[in-house]
């Protein structure tokens, strides 16, 4: 676990790999319980049997979204701010999804802080490059910019 407990601290961060999470098994439970939460019920992700008849993965695949929504879960193993009175997330840039996450397929994430940027005496803009990746893949199944502005 990387603690970053100062503007300074996270700038001189840049460039680094603050570290990677465990594996994490995205079950098909999961799967059915993002497309309840979000009204996506795409058969890809959601209907085994013609997933499996009808896919072009062989099976039913995670939503990009899903896998976008567990990057705050799996950040808590790798690393935290303290000191900070307030953290916001802003937003993510760049998000893509070069691959499908299969479902029984395990994925983990790799977090490196790519800039961090002074906007105030007391406010700092930390971008983080989060990636995950699903074991034995070729490529990753998400890499997205993360956005945090911390106040101190």
């Amino acid at each position: 676990m990387r603690e970053l407990s100062s503007a300074s601290e996270i700038a001189a961060a840049v460039g680094e790999t603050l570290g990677t999470s465990g594996w994490l098994t995205i079950t098909q439970e999961r799967v059915d319980q993002f497309a309840e939460a979000t009204g996506d019920h795409q058969w890809i992700h959601v209907d085994v049997e013609r997933a499996k008849r009808d896919s072009p993965f062989g099976g039913p695949v995670a939503h990009g979204y899903l896998t976008l929504s567990l990057v705050p879960v799996l950040t808590t193993e790798i690393y935290r701010i303290t000191g900070a009175r307030l953290l916001v997330n802003y937003g993510s840039d760049k998000v893509r999804f070069p691959a499908p996450v299969p479902v029984g397929g395990e994925i983990r994430l790799v977090s490196a802080v790519i800039a961090a940027e002074q906007l105030s005496d007391d406010a700092l803009s930390l971008i983080v490059r989060q990636t995950i990746e699903v074991r034995e893949g070729a490529k990753p199944a998400l890499v997205a910019d993360t956005v945090t502005r911390v106040y101190y």
